[in-house]
């Protein structure tokens, strides 16, 4: 008998369909969903691939047109933050919205007990609830980027590469006779060449502005404030006897801020948008791991609640602490939740 019936989001990668293997080997009912998120030459190419998938593990494939959800909830995100001094991260947007919002949803209506996804993370259930882990490859822990789950979602969420390290998930897919990928994947997936640059600039006009130093004292010109973030160093379009770094981005004076590298340290950031995987957010000020952005290391921090917002203390100054990032707030293994950084305090 079954173990239940799954929807498996096929992005037609090695990592999604070697999760639809393992789960038909561990005896759930697998269908296949391909997302089409954007209307591209790319697109046309992983939707033919999810489908070759489906056909190679013999379980039924269904296609779902989320684009016009998607430029909503992703795209017109992604250039709004830009816009405004910030920088997002559009894949956790996608992971609330998209993947774990719509095509969840479509999942269900489909008859599908659970949803599952080649994300490197863990899932642990039971009557008490449910727990986001990291993977257990940590190297490929994409942990960082689920954080806005919530218990009744994670309900009907499946990780089958959690426990798995990528050398395992190539050999099961070939095991699988499944397609190797043909093509690298990219950091943002409607971004050709991760040109983010060319992509705002067909979205919106640019505005120049002022690049200052720290007493305001005028260096050059920007093209527009979009297409710069916190410690950028290269592409400023100045010359200087010594390295200079985007400390701060003004977006009500449309002015670029540099200053030197000890000034992109911070020992304390404000976050909001908060979201904590029990449903609950902790008591009173505790101790945990933060991640700052998806490659950076955990750091040791201290957590002061507020009604919608934590102020999050560092026991060592971090780099670069950008406005816009997500700042992910782990004990152990255990993703405990996590927010939008607003801002910080050097």
């Amino acid at each position: 008998m079954a173990k239940g019936k799954v929807a498996v989001a096929l992005s037609g990668g090695v990592d999604s369909s070697a999760a639809a293997s393992l789960l038909k080997e561990a005896n759930y009912e697998v269908m296949g969903v391909h997302m089409r998120l954007w209307d591209s030459p790319r697109s046309e190419y992983q939707a033919h691939r999810a489908e070759t998938i489906c056909r190679i593990l013999d379980i039924p494939c269904y296609q779902v047109d989320l684009q016009k959800e998607f430029e909503s909830c992703v795209v017109d995100y992604f250039c709004r933050e830009y816009r405004q001094g910030r920088t997002p991260n559009p894949c956790v947007a996608c992971n609330q919205h998209i993947k774990f919002g719509l095509l969840l949803d479509k999942a269900l209506s489909l008859g599908a007990d659970y949803l599952a996804t080649g994300h490197y993370a863990r899932v642990e259930h039971s009557r008490d609830g449910h727990r986001l882990l990291k993977a257990a490859d940590t190297g490929r822990d994409q942990s960082y980027f689920l954080y806005t789950l919530t218990q009744e979602k994670l309900r009907h969420v499946l990780f089958p590469l959690g426990g798995h390290s990528k050398d395992e998930v190539k050999q099961v897919a070939k095991e699988a006779r499944l397609p190797a990928a043909a093509r690298s994947s990219q950091d943002i997936c409607f971004i050709s060449q991760n040109n983010y640059a060319a992509f705002l600039s067909r979205r919106f006009p640019g505005t120049p502005g002022d690049i200052v130093d720290g007493r305001g004292t005028k260096l050059g010109q920007h093209r527009e404030i979009a297409f710069y973030t916190i410690g950028q160093r290269h592409g400023l379009g100045l010359a200087s006897g010594k390295p200079l770094y985007v400390i701060r981005i003004e977006p009500e004076s449309n002015r670029i801020m540099l200053g030197q590298e000890k000034e992109l340290y911070s020992q304390k950031l404000t976050a909001r948008k908060l979201n904590w995987i029990s449903g609950k957010a902790p008591q009173g000020p505790v101790t945990a791991k933060a991640r700052i952005r998806y490659k950076s290391k955990e750091a040791e921090v201290i957590l002061f609640f507020s009604n919608d917002s934590v102020d999050v203390h560092f026991a060592q100054p971090q780099k670069a602490v950008t406005p816009g990032q997500a700042v992910v707030f782990y004990n152990m293994d255990e993703v405990l939740g996590g927010g939008i950084i607003s801002q910080t305090e050097k």
